[in-house]
């Protein structure tokens, strides 16, 4: 009777993932056009509130002159500009080698988290920092990926195809809270958006995964203010988040001073796997604008070999 009746629990427990998958795919569908729009607003914002990284290097953009150095190759002068000066001057191009950025956001349960404090989820505020970070390196010339399931491009719709991915396969894809290991091209640059609340160990061992392919990488932890902070009091019943599971704290203020320490523990253990291997790592909540994590990881791209070759100007400050 054992066998029967296990094999009947298992059919139900795989046609209820089934529907939950459904269900997911299309609040995915239903979201995803605002959140599009949302992102490329936002990334148009960040892109006028920063100063490209150009730079000399191989290309076929004219970029500046600069003057002959001793010692220099006859063949690098510019003999025209050079005609009218006493001066021999040097024609500069602009770097123009693709960098590869590989994505991954958190779609997993605990990501459709969303207090009384914020108007988004984490899930929603990580699609549009996902969304928005590609339309920003796109932008900036860069091959953008969604880890483990697609490949680098840096075509033009890489953001609406990156969106399209997500929807058709992101559900079960990405509902793991952390990535599983993949080749990376080596200097490439690898972006986790996450809320990374899953045991230390867990944690560490993915990070470092993916640290020993040689690529940089940048963690943005996203975060309802409410799970920092526990702004509860008195009887609250919290529930696991696929709902299988309750505990109910009568007098949750109690909790709050232990809670906090160990919530900041976990960050303070996760910020310092990262630092170890020479990766960034910033906090986001979501009552916080979604342009401000997406200047810090452009500033960080940049100083991690990304071109992002920006020709526009600081126009003020973009989280305004």
């Amino acid at each position: 009777m054992a066998g029967p009746a296990g094999r009947k629990s298992s059919a139900s427990d795989d046609g209820r993932r089934v529907l939950a998958l459904e269900r997911e795919a299309v609040g995915l569908v239903d979201l995803m056009p605002d959140l599009l729009m949302e992102a490329d607003r936002i990334a148009a914002t960040v892109a006028h509130g920063i100063h490209g990284r150009r730079r000399a290097g191989p290309g076929e953009t004219f970029w500046q002159f600069r003057q002959y150095q001793s010692g220099e190759g006859a063949h690098l002068i510019d003999w025209r500009r050079s005609a009218g000066s006493d001066t021999l001057f040097v024609r500069e191009r602009e770097w123009e080698a693709a960098h590869t950025v590989y994505l991954w956001p958190n779609l997993s349960p605990s990501m459709r988290f969303k207090s009384h404090l914020s108007k988004v989820s984490k899930q929603q505020r990580a699609l549009v920092l996902t969304l928005a970070a590609t339309e920003i390196l796109v932008r900036g010339g860069e091959r953008v990926a969604l880890l483990g399931l697609t490949q680098p491009s840096a075509n033009r719709r890489a953001t609406q195809k990156l969106a399209h991915t997500i929807v058709a396969e992101g559900a079960d894809a990405l509902e793991k809270s952390l990535p599983a290991s993949d080749k990376l091209a080596r200097f490439s640059s690898v972006i986790l958006i996450s809320d990374f609340l899953d045991p230390i160990e867990e944690v560490r061992e993915a990070i470092e995964t993916l640290g020993a392919a040689g690529a940089n990488g940048h963690l943005i932890q996203v975060l309802d203010p409410a799970e920092e902070t526990l702004p509860y009091a008195g009887r609250t019943e919290f529930l696991s988040p696929d709902g299988s599971e309750r505990w109910v704290a009568d007098r949750v203020e109690g909790l709050r001073e232990r809670y906090v320490d160990r919530f900041l523990a976990h960050r303070a253990a996760i910020q310092e796997i990262a630092h170890r291997i020479g990766w960034s790592f910033l906090v986001h909540h979501t009552d916080r604008s979604a342009s401000e994590p997406l200047l810090a990881l452009v500033a960080h791209l940049s100083g991690s070999g990304a071109a992002l070759r920006w020709k526009g100007t600081d126009v003020g400050d973009p989280g305004k």
